[in-house]
């Protein structure tokens, strides 16, 4: 265990177990560092470095993009301040860049907290803990918020980790997503409509190749598995390894984003793959969108599970 303050990311918190190690940082409560038998499993970053495009990062009450940061919940209109203006949209959520506070710590686990404060565009408390750690069976999250206010309070949840297969190509790997519909987006990534993937380019329900495809898509109508859980898996051509990432039943939708836009050393070296309880603009449509009564404790747990190094 490993407590240095660093000059970007703040306090380290490092676990390990069974040749597994990860390191969760203070800003954003972010998960900067993943591997499993010395292989690297997630595309992290340095302690000294600023989260690059969400590596890591919790996105929360609220995932991917709001349409102009404007919604209406419960007849009352709400803005939010634009952190995508580019595109005119806010997005990600509330709690990236704020400094998380260490609840508990164990050798294989930690935990972090963060208190959300009511303000402009999302008058609502609302305290979120998220426990970390990792076994032989890889790396675990569970993920808690309660709502602190004494009104009803919109929630969505993801998480934004870029996961890697050292020494094979994004074009090589072999993309298995459960979703038999994807979200048709426009030219601001906001969703306009949902087709079915059958018979698509976008069809993985059955493993194929990533190839030339530049996918920042969002994938429903999971096929569940006994648990009720879902999951898309990443694999080398050879067999010779593979990532999963898994969501519990709470987790109805996965974006999966081939990093085309990222520059430099990042650009298409590997696949952010996100569990995503709603989808794009839910604070708006209102599809899948969680409503947290006053004291209610929301509970998800989603993980990486690597094959054997």
């Amino acid at each position: 265990m490993t407590d240095v303050v660093a000059a970007r990311s703040g306090l380290q918190w490092a676990i390990e177990a069974d040749g597994h190690r990860a390191v969760i940082v203070e800003v954003g409560g972010v998960l900067r560092h993943y591997s499993a038998g010395g292989r690297e499993v997630l595309d992290g970053f340095g302690p000294d470095e600023i989260s690059p495009a969400s590596a890591g990062q919790i996105l929360a009450p609220w995932p991917n993009r709001i349409r102009d940061g404007h919604y209406t919940f419960e007849d009352t209109a709400h803005q939010l301040s634009l952190t995508e203006p580019a595109r005119h949209n806010a997005i990600h959520g509330l709690t990236n860049w704020s400094r998380w506070k260490l609840a508990d710590q164990t050798g294989d686990s930690v935990t972090v907290e963060f208190d959300l404060p009511p303000q402009i565009g999302y008058p609502w408390a609302l305290t979120l803990r998220t426990r970390w750690s990792v076994s032989a069976d890889g790396l675990r999250s569970e993920q808690e918020v309660v709502n602190t206010s004494d009104q009803n309070a919109p929630w969505g949840f993801s998480v934004h980790p870029y996961l890697q297969l050292p020494g094979v190509a994004v074009d090589d790997i072999l993309l298995h997503v459960p979703g038999r519909s994807r979200v048709l987006a426009d030219a601001r990534l906001l969703p306009i409509g949902a087709v079915k993937v059958a018979g698509t380019e976008y069809d993985y329900t059955e493993p194929r190749r990533v190839g030339s495809a530049v996918l920042d898509t969002t994938w429903g109508d999971l096929d569940r598995q006994a648990d009720g859980g879902s999951a898309v898996t990443i694999a080398a051509p050879d067999g010779s390894q593979s990532v999963t990432v898994w969501g519990d039943e709470n987790f109805h939708w996965w974006q999966v984003f081939t990093g085309d836009t990222l520059t430099g050393e990042r650009f298409r070296r590997s696949l952010a793959i996100e569990p995503m309880t709603c989808p794009p603009d839910a604070f708006r449509s209102g599809r899948d969108l969680i409503v947290l009564a006053p004291g209610q404790t929301w509970r998800a747990s989603w993980g990486v599970r690597p094959s054997a190094a």
